[in-house]
């Protein structure tokens, strides 16, 4: 045996080996992982979203001032400046409940 460390008759001690394949695992399981959210965020662009449907218009009560808007399945509401929720049926229109605000 030789003391040139490119001579291929010279064995490599079990921790190397060992730090040379967890490190080598490790890499491939980073570009795997990699690979999956690249993926993964561009099946996510490619879906279509569906637009928000806001309603035509919104006739609020006399004297009522709006101050945020929020929409859900059916319904949407206004938060007034008077510390009130007024919930709207989506389809008419009309007022299906108010909620004070404390």
């Amino acid at each position: 045996m030789s003391d040139n460390p490119g001579d291929p008759t010279i064995e490599e001690p079990a921790n190397l080996k060992f730090l040379r394949r967890l490190v080598t695992t490790l890499t491939a399981t980073m570009i795997i992982g990699l690979v999956v959210l690249i993926g993964l965020i561009v099946i996510r662009l490619q879906t279509p979203t569906h637009p928000i449907a806001f309603p035509e218009a919104i006739t609020l009560p006399d004297g009522v001032t709006a101050q945020t808007y929020t929409q859900g399945s059916g319904w949407y509401a206004i938060v007034t400046t008077d510390n009130e929720i007024l919930i709207f049926d989506a389809d008419s229109g009309e007022i299906r409940q108010r909620v004070g605000i404390e």
